[in-house]
């Protein structure tokens, strides 16, 4: 899937990519810094009832939530973290084997450990409230 949307958009945008990758329960998020990868997560999470959302868990790397509609979602922030050998001591890896969804930033940070099942969203900041998003499944 390819498509470009303005923010305004942006639950409808939500809605049609979880309706056509909710099978995956790994998510990755390849975007540059300020793109809205937090912003599409923070949405996609509001999609799912999940009220107590809180800012990019870039500070605390990992942010738990529950849904009623599919239980646990992990939202991790990689940002501050130098190497894999830190995100196994954070306790990723038993995070990514869980079973429950994770939607990770700065994915390219943990390539080693990531499971083979994921989809891959790319955003791209077109203009400052247009993006262009980019899903591999």
């Amino acid at each position: 899937m390819n498509f470009t949307y303005d923010l305004v958009d942006l639950d409808k945008i939500v809605k049609q990519v979880w309706q056509n990758c909710k099978h995956k329960k790994i998510w990755l998020f390849d975007a540059p810094m300020g793109s809205g990868k937090t912003t599409f997560i923070n949405a996609l999470c509001k999609y799912l009832n999940i009220i107590e959302l809180s800012n990019s868990p870039t500070f605390s790397i990992i942010n738990e939530y529950t849904s009623k509609q599919v239980g646990t979602i992990y939202h991790i922030d990689l940002y501050r973290l130098k190497d894999e050998e830190e995100a196994i001591q954070c306790g990723i890896e038993e995070i990514l084997n869980s079973n429950h969804y994770c939607f990770i930033e700065w994915p390219e940070k943990i390539i080693e450990i990531l499971p083979n099942d994921f989809v891959k969203i790319n955003i791209s900041l077109i203009s400052e409230n247009i993006r262009n998003i980019k899903i591999f499944v």
